[in-house]
């Protein structure tokens, strides 16, 4: 791949944050391409390390039911799993080390009901790659939330996955004309030329 000048400048580790979205249990089960999907997670997680490029994991942690949202409720009630089938359903599938920020939540984007976003400008990130499970769910909702919040956001389309294909790809379609798309490879030649 030919290294665009003002690609790499976005993307330089020194402005940019991983964001490894609900990469859980209970979601890695159901998607269609687990081997693959994780083996490029782990990739992008640890040259992030070697480069310092700060590592954030969200976490799906549901609210009391008194407290939950009635449309939240009313939408995962048909969906086809439940977070109690899958013994430690909730629990990250990637080890977290004590450099990981972890950040607990309770709708599809990062940025409502936590302090990412100030986390993200009290360290000058300027760039927000994301990596994770569902592509037209969370990684779609913080991805657009990034873009109207000034910040680049970039979806990594080989690391971003669903339990459902069509809706996988058909989200990747409609963020193509929005937002930087990339493959595990082509972000891992980018930060190593950088």
């Amino acid at each position: 791949m030919e290294i665009d000048k003002e690609l790499e400048e976005i993307l330089n580790p020194g402005k940019t944050a991983l964001l490894v979205w609900d990469v859980q249990n209970m979601l890695v089960q159901t998607i269609f391409n687990p081997e693959s999907f994780m083996n490029n997670t782990r990739s992008l997680i640890s040259l992030a390390k070697v480069l310092k490029v700060p590592v954030i994991f969200s976490k799906i942690t549901p609210l009391p039911a008194k407290f939950e949202s009635p449309t939240r409720k009313y939408f995962f009630k048909k969906r086809s799993f439940s977070m109690k089938q899958t013994p430690d359903g909730l629990d990250l599938a990637i080890e977290v080390t004590r450099d990981d920020i972890v950040i607990p939540k309770n709708t599809a984007s990062i940025f409502i009901g936590t302090n990412f976003e100030q986390l993200m400008q009290n360290a000058g990130i300027t760039t927000i790659v994301i990596t994770g499970i569902a592509t037209e769910y969370g990684v779609e909702s913080s991805g657009r939330d990034a873009l109207n919040r000034g910040f680049f956001p970039v979806i990594i389309t080989d690391a971003v996955s669903s339990f459902n294909q069509e809706a996988h790809f058909r989200s990747l379609e409609n963020l193509k004309n929005m937002m930087i798309l990339l493959k595990t490879e082509e972000l891992i030649e980018l930060w190593q030329e950088g």
